[in-house]
């Protein structure tokens, strides 16, 4: 079998992550965590990617790894354009929106750029992103909202509910294509996706406050409420958008985004600690029902996936909640280096043509 070297870069906003692959085979995984002091030193995302770059090349130096080895390196891919599922060649195109953070900035958008600056003096090598967190496949009426000055969008955990969604139809001996699935990824956001036939046709929005709330973020919230409170004078912009993404959800509940322990004091009865676990739950399978409701009843599987997962206080209620619609399979993690080396692999090997992004 020819090999394929591969690295895998995932850049999150205090950490990044990469691994190498020799084709399916992990050689080593490592996270080089990023102190507020490191993050404090830079203007914008942009500015960090020399100092991230040369963390990723001395790292792998000291595995003694020749990086003029790689056949790929593949970054997650960051806030582009909405764009359909897949493993893009990273373009002269990508490399601007993403300098420029043209369509927002975000932590993710320096895989990308590490990627393809690292290959540029390996002979052959090539740069990819795959299902990035802008993947955009939702059907037409999925867009339309109450009032035509807002238009629904997507930003959620596109990599790894593709990864586990075509993970479990293997599983069973079937093609992702031919089975209509509903993931819930559960992490620090929540997203919650109606796969159809290969297609996300609806997920809600993890960051921008849809969908239920999290361990970070506040999810859905009564809209005349949000629009007093802004109007109120006693918060500024910013404030707000903390309240409704990073410090809202069970950390504006309970003070801690730490679940492993608001769990414990919730099994051991603390009444506050048990009531905001159990919304969370309930909030969650109100979600996945509702996608039961997009795909007709019709569902071969409900997936849970994502760093809560672990949590089989989390699963169980979650399953006593949808069990009655299909079989709950659990899928705790991710693992999003895997996902995007995998797909890399997919396009070293001739199996997948890479799309353009333009």
């Amino acid at each position: 079998m020819e090999k394929h070297l591969i690295l895998a870069i995932n850049s999150g906003s205090t950490s990044t992550k990469i691994a190498i692959y020799n084709n399916d085979e992990q050689i080593f995984e490592k996270t080089n965590r990023h102190s507020s002091e490191d993050m404090a030193k830079f203007d914008n995302v942009a500015s960090q990617f020399e100092f991230r770059k040369e963390l990723i090349l001395q790292t792998i130096a000291g595995e003694g790894i020749d990086i003029s080895k790689l056949n790929a390196v593949v970054g997650r891919g960051g806030i582009l354009k909405p764009m359909s599922s897949g493993v893009y060649e990273i373009n002269e195109a990508i490399i601007e929106d993403l300098l420029t953070a043209k369509n927002g900035e975000h932590a993710s958008n320096l895989g990308a750029l590490i990627a393809k600056d690292i290959i540029k003096n390996i002979d052959g090598a090539r740069a990819f992103i795959a299902d990035p967190v802008v993947v955009d496949e939702l059907e037409d009426v999925a867009r339309v909202t109450g009032h035509p000055l807002f238009k629904r969008t997507t930003v959620f955990h596109a990599l790894n509910q593709k990864a586990v969604a075509k993970a479990y139809a293997k599983s069973v001996s079937e093609n992702y294509e031919n089975l209509n699935l509903i993931v819930a990824h559960l992490g620090g956001g929540i997203s919650v996706g109606a796969h159809r036939n290969g297609r996300i046709i609806d997920v809600n929005n993890a960051i921008d406050g849809e969908g239920s709330f999290s361990p970070e973020k506040a999810g859905k919230l009564p809209a005349l409420q949000v629009a007093e409170l802004c109007f109120s004078g006693k918060y500024t912009y910013k404030q707000v958008k903390k309240m409704i993404v990073g410090e809202g959800g069970v950390v504006a509940h309970l003070g801690t985004n730490d679940m492993m322990t608001v769990r414990k004091k919730a099994r051991e009865g603390d009444p506050k600690c048990k009531l905001i676990v159990d919304a969370m739950h309930y909030n969650i399978g109100k979600e996945i029902d509702a996608m039961a409701a997009v795909l007709h009843g019709k569902v071969d599987a409900i997936i849970v996936t994502g760093g809560m997962a672990h949590s089989t206080m989390t699963t169980d209620a979650i399953k006593e909640m949808v069990e009655f619609i299909a079989p709950v399979t659990v899928y705790p993690g991710e693992d999003e280096l895997g996902a995007l080396a995998s797909n890399g692999l997919s396009v070293l090997r001739g199996e997948v043509e890479p799309k353009e992004y333009s």
